[in-house]
């Protein structure tokens, strides 16, 4: 989170830099310039950016494997089901009824990922 008080004007960041990255060293807290009252750039020191930059990764990595986790599971259970006959063969009739349930349910579920 970005504390207002590090929110300054570029023109004040270029009249005092040496300053200002003291500060930014100082207490590990990035830096918000604006031009003309609009947020522009943020200035951070290396150390705190590499480590944002480590906890992003790791967590993309942690995301990528239980997106792996649950398709493996998924991708199970389906082959649980088929070799115990747990299916229902869909022809070229039949089809459009099953898009029509897929899609229901895919509503369904979403609304009550909005609701919570």
């Amino acid at each position: 989170m970005i504390n207002l008080e590090n929110i300054h004007p570029l023109t004040d960041f270029k009249r005092n830099v040496k300053q200002f990255i003291e500060r930014i060293k100082a207490t590990k807290s990035p830096l918000v310039l604006t031009v003309n009252g609009k947020a522009e750039i943020v200035i951070q020191d290396a150390s705190s950016f590499q480590e944002m930059m480590q906890r992003l990764e790791n967590s993309e990595t942690e995301v990528r494997k239980l997106k792996l986790e649950a398709l493996q599971r998924d991708i199970a259970l389906g082959v649980e089901q088929l070799q115990n006959g747990e299916y229902t063969e869909y022809d070229d009739e039949s089809l459009p009824s099953l898009l029509q349930t897929i899609k229901k349910l895919g509503q369904r579920k979403l609304s009550q990922e909005q609701a919570e």
